[in-house]
């Protein structure tokens, strides 16, 4: 019939999850995983160092004591604790985080900072992880700041996340 839409056949289904399975075995056999990080950032801070920049936005980030504490300081530093990490805080304004974490200088930026952020064509966001209301009483999603291409690192962040948002600390 002219115009008609075909659907692939079962054959050709089957070819294209044998490609896919043939793929994904090649890949493993290189030993690249997926999804993983450009510059290694989550093997690197696993068992050492996550270097976290705070800007003060409370009641997520309070930077008026030594140590900053805050709601998102403390998911950040379970996060660490489940990786083996110790916690090094530089506190900044968000322009000079997002710099340094383009730089590779830091690993996480924090701050009560939103899903509408004007950084994410330069960094990379989770995903909302929590509601924030705003001054205007609307309600806009939390979101990390992580370096663009670590999507490892970004993956067990958001892991969890997401097992903090379903009490499972």
């Amino acid at each position: 019939m002219p115009g008609a839409r075909m659907r692939p056949t079962r054959p050709r289904r089957v070819g294209a999850a044998v490609v896919a399975v043939g793929i994904a075995g090649a890949l493993a056999a290189c030993g690249i995983t997926i999804p993983s990080d450009v510059e290694g950032t989550l093997d690197a801070v696993t068992g050492g160092v996550l270097e976290v920049g705070v800007t003060p936005n409370p009641p997520y980030v309070d930077a008026s004591e030594e140590q900053p504490t805050g709601s998102e300081v403390e998911v950040v530093t379970s996060f660490a604790d489940s990786i083996g990490a110790t916690v090094e805080w530089t506190e900044g304004s968000e322009q000079t985080l997002v710099g340094l974490l383009e730089a590779g200088e830091i690993d996480l930026v924090i701050g009560g900072l939103t899903d509408d952020t004007p950084w994410s064509d330069r960094v990379a966001l989770t995903r909302a992880y929590a509601q924030a209301e705003q001054a205007d009483g609307s309600s806009a999603g939390l979101v990390m700041l992580a370096p663009m291409g670590e999507n490892a690192f970004l993956s067990a962040l958001e892991r969890h996340l997401d097992a903090e948002a379903q009490g499972e600390r």
